[in-house]
């Protein structure tokens, strides 16, 4: 697959289960979604990669069709990450994002990050791009490069730009995050 005009990254995923996770944060998550369609921030079209660690584990969307009304089996538990075989050992029904490792690392990097929302919008980058820390670089999503240089940026910030590619918001918990977010979503208004 090819993205951002690069060959992507691409996984090795071993499946523990296909069944639908029973993560407590479920519902937290589903109900984040609504109240970011409530304030007009997402909507059916919105490409967005949320993560939440869960122990050693992280709960992380998948191929979500509409984020508005993102469902249980959307949602896939990331078990055990190895970034140099760039192997996923995963339960859920669903197909790993290309974002998996960024979210990963940043989980098991920062400890006080128990939350990274990640919006994939060009339009939402290029207008905010001038006004938060930003990565120099452009690499190829999901690579050890492109990680490396979010969570540098990630030491001053919670907020980071991936240069012509996406916005990654964290947090403590989704309050936190979700806050963040829509603060800033007005400000550029």
């Amino acid at each position: 697959m090819v993205r951002g005009g690069f060959q992507n990254i691409s996984f090795q995923t071993f499946y523990i289960s296909r069944e639908k996770s029973n993560c407590p944060f479920i519902p937290e998550i589903i109900k984040l979604c609504k109240n970011l369609k409530k304030s007009g921030i997402i909507d059916e079209k919105s490409s967005l990669v949320l993560s939440h660690r869960y122990g050693k584990r992280i709960l992380i969307t998948s191929g979500v069709e509409d984020f508005s009304n993102i469902q249980q089996g959307e949602l896939l538990e990331i078990v055990d990450y190895d970034p140099l075989k760039n192997n996923l050992l995963v339960l859920g029904p669903g197909e790993p994002r290309l974002e998996t490792s960024v979210h990963w690392m940043i989980h098991h990097a920062r400890n006080e990050i128990n939350v990274v929302i990640q919006f994939n919008k060009k339009s939402i980058v290029e207008k905010i791009s001038n006004k938060i820390t930003t990565t120099e670089h452009v690499f190829p999503v999901g690579s050890i490069e492109q990680n490396k240089e979010i969570l540098k940026n990630l030491c001053n910030s919670k907020i980071v730009v991936v240069k012509k590619q996406s916005i990654i918001f964290v947090g403590k918990n989704l309050e936190e995050a979700k806050n963040q977010i829509i603060k800033t979503f007005e400000e550029l208004k």
